[in-house]
């Protein structure tokens, strides 16, 4: 499941080293190559224990609007971004591994795979980042390799079916963008933790968040970007269910 954010038609640029038309962009199958094309390997600033390839200002995929992505065919980047709820669920995954320590987790809605390889860092037993955007695909499996952890994949919809057996954690950031699929997220993780599921949820705020039924575990103070946010620093916080 990939996140929204309007933040990202603000700026005007085009692309410098992807294709600059839709035809060439819709040939495009080395996503890899894509992916460090127009990114940098770089620390996210609330988990600098790991490398990411993100974008930046010095990156041309920053500046793309959501019209130039349509024009050349590539989905919003989010994998591209460490998003607030996502930073702060690492963080608090690599600051309290027990955890996830001999566990087998999801990170939902994995974008970058930013919490799942936090999660491998601390100590689980296997880490599957779920997103429906193709492209993270790719982008987990640099990650991954740039932090020396196994990371699986799939971009199958998690959410037409119960959370699987298997799964002992599921940790899931910035999911409450939109008030239909934050309902639809949080009935299923609260099916999960009745199931039996650990669940974490990292959210700097977001409108459609739930008020009650959760318990506070972390609260940090997120440095981000006004390209992506409303402000240079979020309070993001991580909540389980009790």
């Amino acid at each position: 499941m990939s996140r929204v954010s309007t933040r990202l038609s603000r700026p005007h640029f085009s692309l410098a080293s992807a294709a600059h038309t839709r035809h060439d962009a819709l040939m495009i199958t080395d996503r890899r190559a894509f992916i460090l094309d127009n990114t940098r390997l770089q620390s996210p600033p609330h988990a600098p224990e790991l490398a990411l390839y993100l974008a930046d200002e010095i990156t041309p995929i920053w500046r793309l609007t959501e019209e130039a992505l349509e024009e050349i065919g590539l989905p919003p980047p989010f994998w591209a971004f460490a998003w607030a709820g996502g930073q702060a669920l690492a963080r608090y995954v690599l600051d309290n591994p027990d955890i996830v320590a001999g566990r087998r987790v999801i990170d939902f809605a994995a974008g970058s795979g930013m919490v799942a390889i936090a999660a491998m860092k601390a100590g689980a037993a296997s880490a599957l980042a779920a997103d429906i955007d193709v492209f993270c695909e790719a982008a987990v499996a640099l990650n991954a390799a740039a932090n020396g952890v196994a990371v699986d994949f799939t971009d199958a919809d998690l959410l037409e079916a119960p959370a699987p057996d298997w799964a002992q954690v599921i940790l899931a950031g910035d999911i409450c963008y939109e008030k239909p699929l934050a309902e639809r997220v949080i009935a299923w993780l609260t099916a999960a933790r009745a199931a039996g599921k650990t669940v974490l949820i990292g959210d700097p705020g977001r409108t459609y968040f739930p008020r009650t039924g959760l318990t506070l575990l972390a609260e940090y103070q997120v440095a981000t970007t006004r390209e992506l946010e409303d402000m240079e620093v979020k309070r993001t916080r991580v909540w389980t269910f009790p």
